[in-house]
């Protein structure tokens, strides 16, 4: 049985932020992605079928919607992770598995029947038959540094994410080597809450802050536009 959880978004603007941060830290370790520096990058790859059905049913508020992403830390793609997150209800469920950079770049060369044959890996094979039937392919990269806090004991996160950025560029995705272009002001950052059930009274004391603005932030859906505007601007 698929489990969802709850997940709160806010924006925060910079001159909010360090408080934020330190109020969380006093409750709440760094995960084990964030070495010395306290946090790292992510680098996404986003799929979208022909109709861009995913950007739209994010915009339209469907109830139930799903996108498929690859993902790694860092600078080099060294561990990469096919994705799917559902969202039902305002709340999530995401599978997720291990993939190499040679099934990476097949799916970048739309392989997607070769793959399907050659692998028995259950979520590969569901995204290799929507490649093959609903045409899904590369959008849009998203990229943006993160600090993240965990609560193992309640299984609560929490994530800022800074210098949130979209390229087109995706045929560049595996090399880390691509043009950028802000999704959102310098000054504007995103804070996610993600839990169970319950959220307990120290944590809600941190986000039940009038700095705090909640909203349904989709950065692939925003990324989407800003490529739209500079197109038309090109």
């Amino acid at each position: 049985m698929k489990r969802y959880r709850n997940e709160w978004k806010y924006r925060v603007q910079e001159a909010d932020l360090a408080v934020i941060e330190n109020r969380i830290a006093a409750v709440m370790a760094l995960d084990f992605h964030s070495g010395q520096s306290g946090n790292y990058e992510i680098h996404s790859l986003y799929f979208d079928d022909y109709k861009d059905a995913c950007a739209k049913e994010n915009e339209a508020g469907v109830s139930r919607r799903f996108k498929y992403r690859i993902r790694y830390y860092g600078n080099a793609p060294d561990v990469l992770k096919l994705e799917r997150k559902e969202k039902l209800d305002g709340r999530c469920h995401k599978d997720s598995t291990v993939i190499t950079k040679e099934i990476c770049q097949k799916i970048l060369d739309g392989r997607a029947d070769e793959l399907y044959w050659e692998t028995d890996n259950p979520l590969l094979r569901r995204f290799c038959a929507h490649m093959m039937t609903r045409l899904f392919a590369a959008r849009a990269i998203v990229s943006y540094e993160r600090s993240a806090y965990v609560e193992e004991i309640t299984n609560i996160r929490i994530t800022l994410d800074k210098n949130i950025s979209v390229s087109d560029n995706v045929d560049a995705f595996l090399s880390g080597n691509f043009m950028r272009y802000p999704i959102q002001e310098k000054s504007e950052h995103v804070l996610e809450v993600k839990f169970d059930d319950i959220l307990p009274g120290y944590i809600k004391g941190i986000i039940t802050n009038k700095c705090l603005i909640q909203s349904s932030f989709s950065k692939y859906y925003l990324g989407r536009l800003k490529l739209q505007e500079m197109r038309r601007f090109s």
